[in-house]
């Protein structure tokens, strides 16, 4: 793994156009992923991916953050958050609306951390929502696992930045490097980590 620069998930090349359509193949490839099957829980991926980096891309530009990578940055956060949550979700509640309010979570950490939150997202209404907790301890092992693949100095802008919510400055001075490509190894190990979570998909309890 070290050293690849590996693909983040993609569009799905014919996505169905109604929420509806899109959830009636979006639920059973996640259950089937629930339930070990790797290849399903690779496809969850994929549509989910796809339908969120839109969502993530239009805030982002709203608020002045049109960059492409920045949005996929927050895309690989959201899919490791998905993957730590996966056994928090309510059957009663539709896939893709438990992914989006994950989603808006991690995107107003996001926009918390440039400044840039006002007025471009209501955080208020989803503060009101009770924030997903309580990973299982194996989900947070396949993360340590998928951590430990990356050289070491990109584990540690990972833990600092994404994981302990610290500033890109000091991580990035703290390993020695410039602010730049501590941005650059952020990005590509996140989706490196996206990547094994995904090949391996979760284990069941």
């Amino acid at each position: 793994m070290q050293g690849e620069d590996l693909p983040s998930p993609v569009p799905d090349p014919s996505p169905p156009v109604s929420l509806d359509d899109f959830e009636a193949v979006l639920h059973p490839a996640f259950m089937a992923g629930l339930e070990g099957d790797a290849a399903a829980y690779r496809r969850f991926l994929d549509l989910i991916g796809g339908r969120l980096r839109g969502f993530l891309r239009g805030h982002l530009a709203r608020a002045g953050l049109a960059g492409a990578e920045e949005a996929e940055d927050v895309l690989q956060e959201t899919l490791l958050a998905l993957h730590l949550s996966r056994h928090t979700y309510d059957p009663a509640v539709p896939v893709s609306a438990w992914a989006h309010a994950i989603a808006r979570y991690k995107l107003i950490d996001h926009l918390r951390r440039s400044g840039r939150h006002r007025g471009h997202l209501p955080i208020e209404e989803a503060l009101a929502q009770p924030e997903p907790r309580g990973a299982a301890s194996d989900a947070k092992l396949d993360v340590e696992r998928a951590l430990a693949t990356l050289p070491e100095r990109t584990r540690t802008l990972i833990d600092r930045v994404k994981l302990q919510g610290g500033s890109l400055a000091e991580a990035a001075q703290a390993t020695g490097m410039t602010e730049n490509a501590a941005k650059v190894a952020i990005h590509r190990g996140l989706k490196a980590m996206a990547k094994v979570l995904s090949r391996r998909g979760p284990r069941t309890p």
